[in-house]
């Protein structure tokens, strides 16, 4: 018996350590994806483009800041392009995507949110309901690739205080 408690908080530990690494990677995503994202609404919006150029440069700028916030870190820690650029993409594709996928229809779910001008807060309400119901679309995501050895389980150890230099 003391084996099967054993064991259960051993799966208790790892399944707790699992969702703050998926919590980790998801905030992380998010925060380069909220970057570009925002910014792209902000110069669409301010430039007057049309709803669809509007979430085509967010959405590119969202790829790009996303896989900034993993590009930056690896290159600090001394990998190679020919490493960092591969693993980039493996860690953060499937994320962004979701979240993108995610926070622009809900943008164009809400009634006026992109026609909404800078100064309404229809506009900045809108985008920050957009981003959480996103990220929260994203953890499952990347809880899954993590626990399958995927996704930001492939560049972790060069995040943070904890990486190898």
């Amino acid at each position: 018996m003391p084996n099967e408690v054993e064991h259960s908080g051993h799966d208790a530990t790892r399944r707790e350590s699992l969702n703050k690494l998926a919590f980790s990677a998801t905030v992380h995503c998010l925060t380069g994806c909220a970057i570009g994202e925002v910014l792209g609404m902000v110069i669409g919006t301010a430039a007057g483009l049309s709803n669809l150029a509007t979430i085509a440069l967010a959405v590119v700028l969202a790829f790009i800041f996303g896989y900034a916030m993993t590009v930056v870190p690896l290159y600090r820690a001394g990998l190679a392009w020919r490493r960092i650029l591969p693993l980039a993409f493996a860690a953060d594709t499937a994320s962004i995507t979701v979240m993108e996928i995610v926070d622009n229809a809900i943008m164009l779910l809400i009634p006026g949110a992109m026609d909404a001008q800078l100064s309404d807060a229809k506009f900045w309400l809108s985008l920050a309901v957009a981003l959480a119901i996103a990220g929260l679309a994203a953890y499952p995501v990347n809880r899954y690739l993590i626990m399958r050895g995927q996704g930001h389980a492939l560049v972790r150890e060069h995040h943070g205080p904890h990486a190898h230099h």
